[in-house]
């Protein structure tokens, strides 16, 4: 197996991922926490634009690494008193969540190892940007208007809801 700086980059950027998201869900302080999401997707949007996907790169910096996590952000200040830390867990929730982890990361392994990943099935590149439209704005089967707005109404009940409690302060 050849080492090429593609494979480089890409073993850099999984490991600063993993480094991050590992954090994000250890650390006890919820702001550092977004922090670390924040790493995750700028790390992932980093994939996006080494598979020279740059439509996608561009949408993770701009909708999620910015939009996403600063809408977490004014959530957790608003909701969130000073100094506040994560409770501490007991061994029950401690060993579901090792239990789920570990059966989570087997299921990865096993679908990774046992397909064949061939280069003829993959095509490096992206689609136009008509295509990609259509496909996100299109009504049919296969289309994304309809998560789209769900996800919106979702976002717009999350900051009334965060407004609301923090107002009752």
């Amino acid at each position: 197996m050849d080492i090429t700086l593609d494979l480089i980059v890409f073993i850099v950027l999984a490991l600063f991922i993993t480094v991050s998201a590992i954090l994000a869900v250890t650390t006890k302080r919820i702001l550092r926490a977004a922090t670390y999401l924040l790493f995750v997707l700028f790390g992932t949007a980093g994939i996006y634009f080494q598979l020279n996907y740059s439509f996608l790169g561009a949408v993770q910096l701009l909708v999620y690494a910015g939009g996403i996590t600063v809408l977490y952000v004014f959530s957790i200040l608003l909701t969130s008193s000073e100094g506040d830390q994560a409770e501490k867990l007991n061994k029950g929730k401690f060993a579901a969540g090792l239990i789920a982890t570990l059966t989570a990361l087997g299921l990865c392994l096993f679908i990774t190892l046992r397909h064949d990943f061939l280069p003829s099935h993959f095509e490096h590149g992206e689609l136009s940007v008509r295509t990609i439209g259509h496909a996100l704005m299109s009504g049919d089967k296969y289309g994304f208007v309809l998560p789209f707005e769900v996800i919106s109404i979702l976002l717009l009940a999350c900051i009334v809801g965060g407004i609301l409690i923090a107002r009752k302060r």
